[in-house]
Order: structure tokens, then sequence, then C-alpha cells
């Protein structure tokens, strides 16, 4: 993965984190994408939320934030919310399939 260069000012360091937004956003909505899919095959609406699935999750953010120099708690913050508002989605299709 490449790494920040160093900038030389801050527009600079603005136009990357704006191209990165450009980058980071589609790949979230492709993740929400599958999420809502799952919901067509889980059974019931408690198999929407699970602790182990939710845990694997974390565990390898963690490794691959270590990985790239990234503070661990600050990736797993970032993806438990993302975990939790894309649960809360799925809840929501869930509900609409199965009504």
């Amino acid at each position: 993965m490449p790494k920040a260069v160093k900038c030389n000012s801050l527009q600079e360091v603005r136009d990357n984190i704006d191209r990165l937004d450009e980058i980071i956003i589609p790949l979230l909505a492709e993740r929400i994408g599958y999420v809502l899919q799952a919901a067509q095959f889980k059974e019931t609406r408690g198999d929407v939320r699970i602790p182990s699935r939710i845990q694997f999750i974390v565990d390898r953010v963690r490794v691959f934030a270590e990985k790239e120099g990234m503070d661990p708690d600050m990736a797993e913050s970032i993806y438990r919310h993302i975990m939790e508002e894309s649960i809360a989605r799925e809840e929501i299709r869930w509900d609409d399939i199965n009504e």
C-alpha cells in the first residue's frame, strides 16, 4: 500500500485528503452493498448481529492497522462505527425482506 508522501503546503495536504476520500467513499458504498445483500441469507433478525463475526473483523482490522503503522485502537473505533451503522441498515433491510 502506498504511504503518505511529504507535502509542501496545507493545500497539498488537503488535495491528497480529498483524493483519498474519492477512493474511500466508493469502497464504503460497495461494502454496505454487500452488507445489505447479507440480509437475504439470514433466517432471523437476530442473525444480523453476530458477535463472533464482529470480533473477527475487529481482530483482522487491528492486524492490518499495525502492518500499516496506524494506531490499532483508532482503526478499531472507526470499524466499530462502520459495523454499527451497517448492522442498523441491514436490520432495516431484513425487516423489509421479511414483512
